[in-house]
């Protein structure tokens, strides 16, 4: 993996390619690009003429991330005006990190890991990173951005135990090995292990950031290494809180724009704490990237984030109270979205999303009930309930006949699909699902047709569901009646988010029901932990997840051949830099997938709709919308859209 995204690993392997690749990696993204002359941004012009702020080329990198918008079909913008948006809940605005995406190296959108905060970063051996900053590069209030940064997250955060009492996070661990960590200098650090990390910059890229740096300044004031303990004791009990450690974890949030206060790399940042109807993000006067003309980015120079209740977003787009919303809308808001659009001067933008599946079904192989824990572990009852499912008829009646029916696997479009990782045991075959379910023993019946279990109950399988997501619940019912014709009964039991995770992680339920993949346009440089039995997220083997993420401390010990398979593959993709062979891998482990059916999927390719006022330029008509790799529509460069209209681009920093 290089800072160029798909050069052979191959070819970084002999001597003189190593010193190619290096050479390449090294220059990093825009090498040979020669930063224009800067132009001072408008909304800063009047504290800059009053001295309240250093003018924009003190402000930007000595080598700021140069954008190249004609090479993506863009056009150079105007700088200017504000843009409102919603959210459901005060908490949300944390999605604005997961947009705004500004990574230290991230996806473009051909799914390359490119730099983007970093200047640049070599890889030698798949084992050593040499991450090198921006010269100039400053935090959002004008602090410098530098290697101890890095240091006050590894050595004063990631390695408290106070902070953090289980350890560095996973990514950052090799067969349980911290990696060597070296400053080597103000603008270069280095992390050093003595095995492969592939995992290494794919989660530097991920939807939540995992900020592996922290402004050391702002933060110092908060830790018990650098402040006097009783200070600190009595502002941690002036907001109730039992400890200093309480109190910096508090205040360290990175990503929830918490605390006005807190400084950031991202392009906009938080003007006002909660509670609030309103969340107010002005532009960071420091930000890294800059266009072609010299205009420091983003082009929009605040972002309102009005709190509404998710039963209300689509009716407020349809009202026009909203100038860019994707997240909270689903297919069933398109008509009323549809209706809206000339009356209130927007557009509806329909994006394929890409998910494994809308809606999987997750057989519990860990359930408390031993005679389901048997069943659900039975690979025939689980083909027999794939085969069960008229997947045609859901996707006609809820997807518009536009979807992609079958297993819950990688969509076309990545490399690593295959037709059969869709198709096999993923079509409608009531007769074959019959004879499984004789041949598994469960060929009795009581008088209403349904089959019974062993030990005589009915045959009727409760699924538990988030309450909220109407999809999932459409279409379980069409399920349901699916499978009436072969003798199961399902149930629906819908509930609170936070109490079905809790009541999943602990083995209560049967089965569940929730999205895919939530990558299923995966490169084989991404690692492949959905498919594995690695976390209690996934709701097919969560005890087994939890005895991984604890190691050994909590859960379950994976007693089953064909899941330990896929553990010893995913260790394997673990241990390689070879992109040959990390393909070879996902395959195989997406092949098991089919194979075994522990996930049932039903149909995938559902649309995202999107609402854009009409002005708003340098937004895709149509782009793949997804979790993860696009972070949402992140690796689209939301900061680079832009009023095309002179009359909302009218803002000012006083």
């Amino acid at each position: 993996m290089t800072a160029l995204g798909l050069m052979s690993a191959p070819l970084c392997r002999t001597m003189a390619g190593l010193a190619l690749c290096l050479a390449m990696i090294a220059a990093g993204a825009g090498a040979g690009q020669s930063a224009p002359a800067l132009k001072e941004t408008p909304f800063f012009e009047e504290v800059v003429d009053n001295g309240q702020m250093p003018p924009v080329a003190e402000r930007v990198p000595l080598e700021p991330l140069v954008v190249d918008l004609e090479a993506r079909g863009r056009v150079t913008g105007r700088p200017g005006g504000a843009i409102t948006t919603l959210a459901a809940k005060a908490r949300d605005i944390r999605y604005l990190s997961v947009i705004a995406y500004a990574r230290l190296v991230g996806y473009d959108e051909h799914l390359n890991l490119v730099p983007d905060i970093l200047a640049s970063y070599e890889v030698e051996d798949g084992r050593r990173f040499t991450l090198h900053l921006r010269k100039g590069h400053r935090w959002s209030d004008g602090h410098p951005f530098t290697a101890e940064d890095f240091r006050y997250w590894w050595e004063d955060v990631a390695l408290n135990r106070y902070l953090m009492p289980a350890g560095p996070p996973d990514f950052m661990l090799v067969d349980d090995e911290q990696p060597t960590f070296e400053v080597l200098d103000e603008t270069t650090v280095r992390y050093t292990w003595s095995k492969p990390n592939p995992r290494f910059l794919p989660t530097l890229a991920k939807p939540l950031d995992p900020h592996i740096y922290r402004p050391a300044h702002y933060l110092k004031r908060f830790h018990a290494r650098y402040t006097d303990p009783e200070t600190l004791a009595q502002a941690a009990s002036r907001q109730k809180l039992k400890s200093w450690a309480a109190l910096h974890n508090r205040v360290d949030s990175m990503s929830d724009f918490s605390d006005p206060e807190l400084p950031t790399l991202d392009p906009w940042k938080v003007d006002n704490a909660g509670p609030t109807s309103r969340f107010v993000f002005s532009r960071n006067p420091y930000y890294h990237r800059i266009d072609a003309a010299g205009q420091q980015l983003p082009y929009i120079d605040r972002v309102y984030v009005d709190i509404a209740s998710s039963g209300l977003l689509a009716a407020k787009a349809n009202a026009g109270e909203v100038d860019v919303l994707a997240r909270g809308l689903t297919m069933a808001d398109i008509p009323v979205l549809k209706q809206g659009e000339k009356a209130k001067g927007y557009r509806t933008l329909l994006w394929p999303i890409a998910r494994g599946s809308e809606v999987v079904l997750y057989p519990n192989l860990n359930a408390t009930d031993p005679v389901w824990r048997d069943l659900n572990r039975d690979v025939r009852f689980r083909r027999a309930l794939s085969l069960g499912i008229d997947r045609r008829t859901v996707n006609n009646a809820l997807f518009f006949g536009l979807g992609m029916e079958g297993n819950n696997t990688v969509r076309e479009g990545s490399r690593l699909f295959e037709e059969s990782f869709r198709k096999l045991y993923g079509t409608y075959d009531p007769d074959e699902a019959n004879r499984l379910l004789d041949e598994i023993g469960l060929d009795q019946r009581d008088g209403s047709g349904l089959r019974l279990l062993p030990d005589g109950r009915q045959l009727e399988i409760v699924v538990e569901v988030e309450g909220d997501m109407t999809m999932l619940v459409d279409t379980l019912q069409l399920i349901g009646e699916f499978w009436r014709e072969i003798g199961v009964k399902l149930f629906i039991k819908p509930q609170d988010r936070t109490v079905l995770r809790n009541r999943a992680y602990s083995g209560l339920p049967v089965m569940t029901a929730a999205p895919g993949l939530d990558n299923a346009i995966p490169t084989p440089a991404m690692p492949p932990g959905e498919l594995a039995p690695i976390s209690q997220y996934h709701l097919s083997w969560p005890k087994w997840g939890q005895y991984v993420e604890t190691h050994g401390k909590v859960g379950e010990a994976c007693d089953m051949d064909e899941p330990k398979e896929l553990l010893a593959l995913y260790k394997a993709w673990l241990h390689t830099t070879d992109s040959a062979e990390q393909a070879r891998i996902w395959r195989e482990m997406l092949a098991l997938h089919a194979e075994n059916q522990w996930t049932i999927g039903t149909v995938a390719g559902a649309i995202q709709p999107i609402v854009l006022r009409n002005g708003l330029a340098n937004f895709p008509d149509k782009a793949l919308y997804s979790w993860e790799p696009t972070s949402l529509v992140g690796i689209y460069r939301v900061d680079e859209i832009f009023w095309d209209r002179a009359d909302r681009r009218v803002a000012s920093a006083q």
